[in-house]
């Protein structure tokens, strides 16, 4: 019955989103094949590596979910060091892990694809998963703050991870390695935009508003108001990537299909073992949900702007790096539909009961 009540409440957007969300990546492959001057154009509004609309995208479709955020909550996630232990080794040493294991697996006689992988693996997802663990029903606070902790090892860390898996670890296994130079500066550069920007806005739209009209006010009048505009951020943020490499995408689809295979492997095997191991240590539904995305998501905005920065806008590097969200997306929304059916399953009424 609850499930029927959820269906009802659901607007037309979020009741078709997985064909919105096709036909937005058909019509941004359409527009970049069909008018070749598209990739030129949306090019011209970027800053270094930052594309302004797909970041404008990026940050209109975060902004909702962070504004829902109850930030004095946040402590409780820091406090539970077995759930924040768990997302550490899920995203820090399984993911990468995978990832490389796939990447020389599938594209060893591929090296610049190969590459533009590893790079994706690396990038540990600090924004879409806040979309998905939204259509699942996770918890939004845990949400922020693993995205946050994620942040931090990323701005620290995804250099010398970087360095490791693409110049070093290659050559154990008879691969040529790859210098890459990105330095701690860029990363932080990217991650602020791409989360610092919606997360600001987010927290502060809730502190104000929330003193000046009151907590009720807030979540029943304001948050349904901009909560649509997520979703619609989301597939203008998917048109315009795809246009990108919309006549590459149709020109070599035997290439697109070789970056994929290893991609929805990673995908679907890391969202499995996440939600497993989630379970096996005594979490609920909405926790579990939010370290299963966290997991298997991806941050492919870092990805792609590392993968142009070092190796260019047109190097098989960053083809493979524009791949990922062509694989994730449409793969994350059919995993929030298992998210809900696992939900159903194995935590019974009680967490059925959250989405009323």
């Amino acid at each position: 019955m609850a499930e029927i009540n959820v269906t009802k409440r659901l607007s037309s957007l979020d009741r078709y989103l997985t064909l919105w969300i096709f036909l937005a990546m058909a019509f941004g492959v359409g527009l970049g094949y069909f008018l070749p001057g598209v990739e030129g154009f949306v090019n011209k509004f970027s800053v270094g590596t930052t594309n302004i609309p797909i970041a404008i995208g990026l940050i209109l479709m975060m902004y909702p979910p962070l504004a829902k955020v109850r930030y004095e909550e946040l402590g409780d996630v820091f406090r539970n060091w077995k759930v924040l232990g768990l997302s550490l080794v899920q995203n820090w040493v399984i993911g990468p892990v995978l990832m490389f294991a796939l990447a020389i697996i599938f594209l060893r006689g591929y090296p610049e694809y190969m590459t533009g992988l590893i790079l994706i693996g690396l990038a540990r997802c600090i924004a879409m998963v806040i979309v998905w663990n939204e259509l699942a029903k996770g918890d939004t606070e845990y949400a922020a703050g693993l995205v946050a902790f994620n942040s931090i090892f990323q701005v620290l860390f995804y250099s010398l991870y970087a360095y490791v898996f693409i110049t070093v670890l290659p050559t154990w296994f008879g691969l040529a390695g790859a210098v890459v130079k990105i330095t701690i500066g860029e990363i932080a550069k990217s991650v602020f935009i791409y989360l610092g920007i919606p997360f600001l806005a987010g927290f502060f739209t809730r502190l104000i508003l929330v003193k000046i009209k009151g907590k009720e006010w807030y979540h029943k009048q304001f948050l349904p108001k901009i909560s649509p505009m997520t979703l619609a951020a989301l597939l203008f943020t998917i048109v315009v990537m795809f246009s990108l490499k919309g006549e590459k995408i149709i020109t070599v689809p035997l290439d697109v299909v070789r970056i994929a295979v290893p991609l929805l492997i990673y995908f679907v095997v890391m969202f499995l073992v996440s939600f497993l191991m989630g379970k096996a240590v005594g979490a609920d539904y909405e926790k579990t949900a939010t370290l299963s995305f966290t997991a298997a998501s991806n941050n492919f905005e870092l990805a792609i702007a590392v993968a142009v920065a070092v190796f260019g806008i047109s190097s098989g590097q960053a083809f493979a790096a524009v791949i990922g969200p062509l694989v994730e997306v449409p793969v994350m929304i059919g995993l929030v539909n298992v998210a809900l059916a696992f939900q159903r399953r194995y935590f019974g009424r009680k967490a059925l009961e959250t989405m009323e």
